[in-house]
């Protein structure tokens, strides 16, 4: 990895936001899964510096950016991101976000279109029947309640290490339980997306083939064949990475080979 350029917090929205530079180039926000934090994305990290400034940040009441009195929600969050932005003096960057903060992305591209390139969501639905039922089965289940049963993980170990208050796992817990209970279907704010998206899943995902497909078709992919000299390709791109799965998909090895297509 890159030696990292610069590190540090900015207020916004109340919020004291932490975030950390690596690598020099084109800006590309990088945001992290659910009780994740920069170090989440560290598995692509350094192949992404070698050619981009990565603005890695980490969300609301995870890892070094401490809670406030506010509700958990991806349009507050992607708010958050947008005056990260202008703090950094960004009229545009590109984003990229894995699970949660897949979610945040595209809330951030869809509230700010003019402000996203292009757009990299990893593992993320447009709508909360995306998920397999079990998956939102178990999204259910997250309440604080189970704050000390999850102290043993390695998830809880490295917001232990980091966290300004890790008394607040609990509040962690509840508050993310109160988001990914929500509905949310985003298929009608889709089309006024204007950043070029790729879309990326594991072929055992955690979401349905179908749903994936369904995504990229909003984004007008796959509606007719490319031709044979490309001309009827849409701009939007879908990749489905050979045995991975929502939880290891970021060390795949192939999502940095695909992730550089795209970007570069």
């Amino acid at each position: 990895m890159k030696t990292m350029n610069d590190t540090g917090c900015v207020a916004v929205n109340g919020l004291n936001l932490y975030y950390e530079i690596h690598g020099s180039g084109e800006p590309l926000i990088a945001l992290h899964g659910g009780l994740g934090s920069t170090a989440m994305m560290s598995p692509i990290l350094p192949s992404l510096a070698q050619h981009r400034r990565v603005i890695a940040v980490d969300l609301q009441a995870h890892g070094r950016t401490a809670d406030i009195d506010r509700p958990m929600r991806l349009e507050t969050m992607a708010e958050d991101i947008a005056g990260l932005m202008q703090h950094l003096g960004l009229d545009r960057a590109d984003a990229l976000g894995y699970s949660l903060g897949g979610g945040v992305a595209l809330r951030l591209a869809i509230q700010r279109p003019q402000a996203i390139r292009k757009l990299v969501l990893i593992s993320t639905p447009f709508k909360k029947t995306g998920w397999f039922p079990e998956i939102q089965a178990a999204m259910a289940q997250i309440t604080g309640a189970m704050a000390d049963l999850m102290k043993p993980s390695p998830i809880y170990a490295e917001y232990a290490r980091v966290a300004p208050r890790p008394q607040d796992w609990p509040k962690l817990l509840d508050k993310l339980g109160a988001l990914v209970r929500r509905d949310y279907d985003y298929s009608q704010e889709i089309g006024s997306i204007q950043a070029t998206t790729m879309l990326v899943f594991g072929d055992a995902d955690s979401v349905p083939p179908a749903h994936m497909a369904e995504f990229y078709g909003l984004l007008g992919g796959g509606k007719k064949d490319a031709g044979w000299d490309r001309s009827g390709m849409s701009a939007a791109r879908l990749a489905v990475l050979p045995g991975a799965t929502h939880y290891d998909i970021l060390t795949s090895p192939v999502l940095p080979v695909a992730l550089a297509q795209f970007l570069e």
